[in-house]
């Protein structure tokens, strides 16, 4: 069996749930299987964004992302269910207990999805039936589909487990690169997004097969060297290890501070918290993540500390909303008592790339009024093109970063409700 494996290389598995959310839902309620079902961050009509949506679902191009009311007319018959992120917790926990039991080297990278090291499993068997024997415990235990992909690398496996959904087994080597990824558009490569896309195509890069082969002197002006790192990718080159404790740093993100001397300032208090936030935020950016919930940490004169936490609506990076959240939190939970230490923490963080927006009340009347244009831009685009109407920049997107009138508002309202005026 060790036959299977190289003497000298990795054998990287990703795992990836497929449409985890809609399918945890259809394990707990079977009358939802075979059904056209979405998950939404407000069940109610036009006022939320489709998180994900089952297969039967996407037969009606039902997308991620997509308006509900959007989603209702391409498919009338669509079941809508709000997201239990404590139910999805649960199954992810499971799905890692059941990872873990082939190997200790797995590396969870969000809630639904994970890399594996088999290189030192031979014992279980060869990597084909590895996959397969993970592939059927999830399905079989907790009637949860997933595609694999098994790789000599992390970017490699990621790539293989999204060529086959849902329950595909893919293996991709790195002789396989120049036939099956080469001739795919640039666009189609894990880890670049339309605007990168369209700056590769400024120096005639089309392909994966383009960019395998370009410049790296233009690359690295272009995109610095994030630029070179993707030509690697192109190639199938990829020297990340599947890192077990990488999962500590997808977990939250997190600034504390000790103060110069106990205080029981509310301003300056306050003013810590802006602090905090603020650095939190900027790790949130750096490391392309949001966060989901948010927590403040309190430690009093005699060190009694405790942590409060809440899940917010939207996944989150700014300042402003870290800052909105943790403050009234705080208001909430301080006691008066003299302050040593303050906290800021973002939790259940997520990858950029796989977050959702869900319109919130504020939205709501704004997002329904515009109803009639959507229709006219939708239109227009399926006549002239996506590219003859652009959404330009709003006022709340140009001032992000200062404080608004509702922000002002919002802590006004939140020091009265606390007696703190």
């Amino acid at each position: 069996m060790k036959d299977m494996y190289p003497k000298n290389g990795k054998v990287i598995l990703h795992v990836d749930m497929n449409s985890f959310y809609a399918s945890v839902e259809m394990s707990y309620d079977e009358s939802l299987k075979g059904k056209p079902l979405a998950i939404a961050g407000n069940v109610e009509e036009r006022r939320g964004i489709i998180v994900t949506c089952s297969y039967e679902a996407r037969k009606y191009e039902v997308k991620t992302t997509m308006p509900i009311w959007q989603a209702k007319k391409l498919c009338p018959q669509l079941i809508i269910k709000k997201p239990n992120f404590e139910r999805y917790r649960k199954a992810s926990l499971a799905i890692f207990e059941v990872l873990r039991q082939y190997t200790e080297i797995v590396e969870p990278v969000s809630i639904d999805e994970g890399y594996l090291d088999i290189s030192g499993c031979a014992e279980w068997g060869s990597p084909l039936e590895i996959a397969k024997s993970i592939q059927e415990r999830i399905y079989n235990t907790m009637d949860l589909p997933c595609s694999i992909g098994i790789a000599p690398n992390k970017f490699l496996a990621k790539t293989a487990s999204d060529m086959k959904k849902p329950m595909g087994i893919t293996v991709l080597r790195k002789r396989d690169v120049p036939k099956v990824l080469w001739p795919l558009q640039v666009v189609e490569m894990h880890g670049i997004g339309g605007k990168t896309a369209e700056k590769l195509q400024t120096i005639g890069i089309q392909t994966i097969g383009d960019l395998a082969k370009a410049n790296e002197t233009q690359l690295k002006q272009l995109l610095g060297i994030n630029g070179i790192r993707l030509k690697e990718r192109a190639n199938g080159m990829d020297s990340r290890l599947v890192d077990p404790e990488a999962i500590f740093d997808h977990k939250s993100i997190g600034n504390s501070t000790t103060l110069p001397k106990d205080t029981t300032n509310q301003r300056e208090l306050v003013g810590v918290l802006e602090k905090l936030s603020e650095k939190v935020a900027v790790r949130l950016k750096n490391k392309r993540l949001l966060g989901q919930k948010i927590g403040v940490t309190i430690r009093y004169k005699d060190r009694r500390t405790i942590t409060r936490s809440k899940m917010v609506s939207n996944p989150f990076f700014e300042k402003t909303d870290i800052l909105d959240w943790a403050t009234e939190l705080f208001l909430k939970n301080w006691n008066g008592e003299a302050i040593r230490l303050l906290g800021v923490t973002a939790y259940d963080v997520i990858e950029k790339e796989s977050a959702f927006k869900q319109l919130d009340i504020f939205s709501f009347e704004e997002d329904a009024d515009k109803e009639p244009l959507y229709e006219v831009m939708e239109h227009l685009q399926n006549k002239y093109g996506e590219n003859i109407i652009k959404k330009g920049l709003t006022l709340k997107e140009r001032s992000i970063g200062t404080n608004t009138s509702f922000s002002k508002d919002f802590f006004e309202r939140t020091r009265s409700k606390n007696g703190l005026r």
